[in-house]
């Protein structure tokens, strides 16, 4: 009981560190039942001609879930830590 809550309270950051990391890999994205954005987003450009605009909005997508996740993160680390 007593070793759970040190072991979370120093494996939390690096384990949010390397989440985010392989958030930001295309490839892994589909472990959160989001569709490969960047393929999705080339087959989109190639039928419409707007390569700006399209992978625009990717990266912002892509931006958009890694602050989400990173904010959760630290927000789990700051309750960890106030216990």
């Amino acid at each position: 009981h007593a070793i759970l809550p040190q072991a979370v309270k120093t494996i939390l950051p690096p384990v949010g560190n390397e989440f985010v990391a392989l958030l930001k890999d295309s490839s892994l994205v589909a472990i959160l039942a989001v569709a490969d954005l960047l393929r999705r987003g080339r087959e989109f450009a190639s039928q419409s001609f707007t390569y700006f605009e399209t992978y625009t909005m990717v990266a912002l997508v892509y931006l958009m879930i890694t602050l989400f996740f990173s904010k959760l993160i630290s927000h789990m680390e700051e309750k960890i830590s106030a216990e």
